[in-house]
Parts: C-alpha cells; structure tokens; sequence
C-alpha cells in the first residue's frame, strides 16, 4: 500500500467513525428528549386487544404493540385508549352502548390492578400531574360514535366516564356521519342528528374527531364547529391519492385554519402507496386462489398458499423515513402547530414500518426528526404541546 492508498484509507476510517459518533450523539439526544417531555399518542387499541384475548399489559407481552415495559422505554406517558366499536354491531343490531361500557371497564382496570404504574386522565392537567409522579396517563377517545345512539344523555355519560374525543365513525356510515370507507353516503356528510352532536360536543367540552369520516362530513364538521378539531389517527393523502380515509391537502389547511391538529398515522398502508399496493396484490391473489379452486377463506388450502405467497412476495413495509415524509409535509404546508402522533399501535396488524415496530420506538422518531432539523421545541410541539393547547382551547369554550 503506498502513501496515497495509506492516507484514503485513514480518512475512510476517520469518516465512518465521525458518523458512528453523530449518529450514536442523535440517539442519546432523542432518548433524553423522549423522557424530558410528556408524550402523547392519539390512537393506541389496547382496550380492543385485551377483550379479543387479554393480557396483563402491566408486564411484558408476547404480542401486541404495547405494554408497560416497552411504554416506559419508548417514553410514552400518555396513550389514549381507543373505545373501538366495530362498525359491525351496529349495523347488525348489537349494543354497541354496552360495548363501548366494556372497553371503558377494562382500562378502569388496567388502571386499578397497577395503580403504581397507570392512571386514568381526563385532562392536559392531569397527564401533567401523572407524569410528574412517573405514572402513564390513560386517556380515553371513543372510535365510531355509534355507541352515543342517537341520545345527546349519551354523550354526557361517555364524557363522564372519561371520553374525550369521538371519532364521528368508522368503517361504514352511521346515525352520525358518512363514512370515508363507505361507498354509501346515505347522509350525504353528516346526519342531521351528527350536526347536534357535534354542536353538543363543544359544549360539554370533547373534541371532535375527523378521522374515518367522508369529506363532505369534514367539510360540516368545519363550519359547524367553534372550537379546533382533530384528526387524531390520519396521513396525508398527498401520499397516497386514492386513500380517502386520509386527509388531503385541502382539508389539512381548513384544519390548520381552524387551529386544529393532523396526529399521523403509523400503518404502513396509511403511509405508503407501496405497501397499499403491495397488500391490494397479496388480497387480489389471494381472492382469486379462494375462487378458482372453490376453497373456504380459512381453509388449510387458503391458509397454505397465502404462507407461500407471503414467502415468495413478501409485504412491502413503509419505514420511519416514510412516516417522516408525512410529518414534514404537514409542516411544510400548515406549520409545525398542527401535527401530532396518533400511531394506531394495536390497530393495524403487523403493518406497522420498519424502525416504528412497537411503543418502544418512538426515539426513533425523534431522532428521526432531530436529523431533518427540527428543534427541540418542534419536537416538544409534536410529542404532546399540539395537543395540549387544541384541549384547552376545547375545555376553555365548553366552560363559557
């Protein structure tokens, strides 16, 4: 090796070993942001896990994206638990009242099993409280208002029992709102019940979810509306053009407009075209195989030619550069006071990108955002100030 050769390869050593040392120095700042300030994730479905197969998530768990232990290490103080109602039970007949009560039992219990570790929160003060005495908040948002009925005496019930957001609805349309996955919109936006509701709804002092619901009901939601709403688990649909239940850029600045707040959504298929139609080939085949050889879908035939499709063309995940994408277009275009994390952990399956896993991961994203220029201050923004000042200014009005 002569000197010219010796000198390069000093230099490529020196070089891998500047990096290393940057990217090791990104990491440890994003570990001490994610336990310096309180951070808050719109969307996690735990209490809809627990009931299809409990765990005691007070430890660690085998499945699932969340539970205490992987929740202290990723910083998060303040998950909102989904009421998830499937849109199913109503639409079958059920009592999705009960159901709704249900969920809201178990986190109650969650809470009063590890009391040294979980507490309820109906308020920015009280995860403010929780968090200062080390404690995980559990704040509670209802997905698909189907259980309030029809009956206002509902909504107070549920914001008693310490709902604080409603997501109007959810894969099909109800007696509130049109829905985004619905080709049937027998409202044409929102009912004429859904626009007392959400009147109702800023007076007793909930926010207002858009996520799920159609376009002409956004659009309702806007000018009914005195306070700023929420999107509390949605991308941007500038990424993926044909996905409805996403927000367009349109609706991002009415949103922004209003004072409102975008929390993004971590599933691969909310974040990526790709892996949308990556999934939309894996079902067309998979469909297609079921038909052809006149199989049952969870036959032993379907079940060993989808492992087979799978290991040959395997899903294509989004990763945190992707989800980031959609942080910085929500910046870029409405400014950093109107975007949030709303993750969907426990609500998306196995899609969830690669570097964003499980509730352990959320320094990823700080760090992810630390290398594409955002303060400390931004970040602080994102991880729960966002959301913060949109509850007051809800709270604030409801109290007038």
């Amino acid at each position: 090796m002569n000197l010219k050769q010796k000198i390069f390869s000093v230099i490529c050593l020196l070089s891998v070993s500047l990096f290393i040392h940057a990217e090791t120095d990104v990491q440890e700042q994003a570990e001490a942001i994610s336990k310096k300030y309180i951070i808050a994730d719109l969307h996690v479905d735990v209490p809809y896990r627990l009931k299809e197969q409990y765990e005691d998530v007070s430890q660690a768990t085998e499945s699932g994206d969340f539970d205490y232990p992987r929740a202290k290490k990723g910083g998060l103080d303040a998950p909102f638990m989904s009421i998830y109602i499937p849109a199913s039970i109503e639409a079958d007949g059920g009592d999705s009242t009960a159901v709704a009560n249900e969920l809201i039992d178990g986190v109650e219990k969650m809470v009063d099993q590890s009391p040294d570790k979980f507490a309820l929160a109906t308020s920015p003060g009280e995860i403010k409280a929780n968090f200062k005495k080390g404690l995980i908040s559990l704040p509670m948002g209802m997905e698909n208002g189907s259980p309030i009925a029809g009956n206002l005496d509902n909504l107070k019930h549920f914001y008693d029992r310490g709902i604080r957001y409603i997501t109007l609805s959810h894969s099909l349309s109800n007696h509130i709102s049109d829905s985004s996955y619905d080709e049937k919109r027998p409202a044409q936006g929102l009912t004429d019940f859904g626009k007392k509701l959400v009147t109702e709804m800023n007076n007793i002092g909930m926010m207002v979810d858009v996520s799920h619901i159609s376009d002409q009901a956004f659009e309702q939601v806007i000018e009914i509306s005195q306070v700023p709403v929420i999107a509390s688990h949605s991308s941007a649909r500038h990424f993926t053009p044909g996905l409805d239940r996403n927000v367009g850029d349109d609706m991002i600045k009415a949103l922004a407009d209003q004072g409102g707040v975008i929390f993004i959504n971590f599933g691969s298929t909310f974040v990526s075209q790709k892996s949308i139609d990556s999934y939309d080939a894996y079902k067309k085949a998979v469909a297609d195989f079921i038909k052809d050889q006149g199989v049952a879908s969870d036959s032993e035939e379907a079940k060993s030619f989808t492992k087979t499709y799978l290991e040959k063309t395997p899903f294509e995940f989004a990763t945190l550069d992707t989800v980031l994408d959609h942080f910085d277009h929500v910046v870029k275009l409405v400014g950093i006071d109107h975007v949030g994390i709303g993750s969907d952990y426990d609500g998306v399956g196995d899609s969830l990108p690669t570097g964003l896993k499980d509730v352990s991961a959320y320094p990823n994203l700080i760090a992810g955002l630390l290398k594409r220029g955002y303060s400390e201050q931004d970040i602080e923004k994102i991880l729960s100030g966002n959301l913060f000042r949109v509850w007051q200014q809800v709270e604030d009005f409801a109290k007038k």
